[in-house]
C-alpha cells in the first residue's frame, strides 16, 4: 500500500513517516525544501509546495498513493493571526487542492485537525460543537468542513499538544526544551492554568495504522489518557530525568501576553478511538521515558 504524507519535514510529519515504512509501507514523502532525515528503503521523498497546484497533482499522478495524509499545515497561532491569508491558503485552499486530487484519483484522504477548533469546557468529544478561540482554530475548522463535506470516506484526525522523541534534523517538543533548560540549570517559567492531554507521537502514528488498517472513517481524536497542565508536565520531565523540579516556576497565562486567546480548559476525548481503534495511549510518563530512552 501506498501513502502520501504531507508535511514530512515537520515533527509529527516524520515521524509519521518513518513509522509507517517501518510497518512495510511505501511512502511518499511531501514537504518543503529538501528532505530533512534520512530516508529509509520504503520512502521516496518529493519537494513540494502544496499551494502549487499542478505540482500536487503531478505528485499524486505519478504515486498513485492509495492514502493521502495531510499533516502539513502553518501551526503557530500568532502567525496565523498575523498573516490571515497566508494562513487560509496554506490551511484551508492546500486542503481543497488536495482532497479534490484525492477525489480524483481515488485515494482516501485523512486531514489531521487540531483540538483548537474547540474553546473552552474540555475534555471534547468528537461531536462536541466547534467554537476557536482564534483565526488558526477557525481555519483548520474551514478545512475540516470542506473535507466532511467534499471527500467521501473522509477521515479527521485530532491530536493535541503532540510530543516525542527528537530525531536528527527536528526541532524539540516541549520536553525537550524543558530538559534543555534544566540541564543547563536555567530556571523556566510554565503555565499552570491551562489544561491539555498531551499526546504521545508514536500513539498517534498507531492509531493512524489502525485506521488504515480497520478501513474506518470519520473523525478520531488522538490524544494521550490524562489532563493535565504544561506546568504538571514540566514537573514529571524533571523527575523522570532526574533534574531540579525547584527551577520550574508555576505562572499564569497572562503573565506571558500574546496576541491570540488559547483555551484554559482544553483536551480530548478518547472513548471513541478506544473503543473502535482498541487505541491504548501511553500515560505521560511512560511517553516521556520512552522519549529519552
Amino acid at each position: 500500500m501506498k501513502i502520501m504524507v504531507t508535511g514530512a519535514n515537520g515533527f509529527t510529519g516524520q515521524h509519521l513517516t518513518l513509522y509507517l515504512a517501518s510497518k512495510g509501507f511505501q511512502v511518499i514523502a511531501v514537504s518543503r525544501g529538501h528532505a530533512q532525515f534520512a530516508l529509509p528503503d520504503r520512502v521516496q521523498y518529493c519537494a513540494c509546495e502544496l499551494t502549487n497546484v499542478s505540482s500536487v497533482h503531478d505528485i499524486v499522478a505519478t504515486s498513485k498513493p492509495d492514502w493521502i495524509i495531510h499533516v502539513a499545515a502553518m501551526s503557530k497561532p500568532d502567525a496565523c493571526m498575523l498573516q490571515p491569508e497566508q494562513c487560509l491558503l496554506h490551511n484551508v485552499q492546500a486542503t481543497i487542492h488536495l482532497g479534490n486530487i484525492a477525489n480524483q484519483f481515488g485515494a482516501r484522504f485523512m486531514y489531521f485537525s487540531t483540538d483548537f477548533i474547540f474553546g473552552e469546557n474540555g475534555p471534547h468529544k468528537e461531536a462536541d460543537e466547534t467554537g476557536p478561540l482564534n483565526f488558526y482554530g477557525e481555519s483548520k475548522l474551514k478545512a475540516e468542513q470542506w473535507v466532511q463535506e467534499f471527500v467521501p470516506h473522509y477521515v479527521i484526525v485530532r491530536p493535541v499538544f503532540i510530543y516525542g522523541p527528537q530525531l536528527a534534523g527536528m526541532r524539540s517538543s516541549f520536553i525537550q526544551w524543558v530538559q534543555q533548560q534544566l540541564s543547563q540549570q536555567k530556571a523556566i517559567k510554565v503555565v499552570n492554568d491551562q489544561q491539555r492531554t498531551p499526546t504521545y507521537v508514536m500513539d498517534i502514528c498507531w492509531g493512524v495504522q489502525q485506521i488504515i488498517e480497520l478501513h474506518q472513517e470519520g473523525v478520531f481524536h488522538l490524544a494521550g489518557p490524562e489532563v493535565i497542565t504544561p506546568y504538571d508536565m514540566a514537573v514529571q520531565v524533571a523527575n523522570i530525568l532526574s533534574l531540579d523540579a525547584s527551577l520550574i516556576e508555576a505562572v499564569d497565562s497572562h503573565i506571558f501576553p500574546e496576541p491570540v486567546k488559547r483555551a484554559k480548559q482544553s483536551g480530548l476525548c478518547i472513548d471513541k478511538a478506544r473503543e473502535v481503534l482498541h487505541y491504548k495511549p501511553h500515560s505521560f510518563k511512560e511517553g516521556v521515558r520512552k522519549c529519552f530512552e
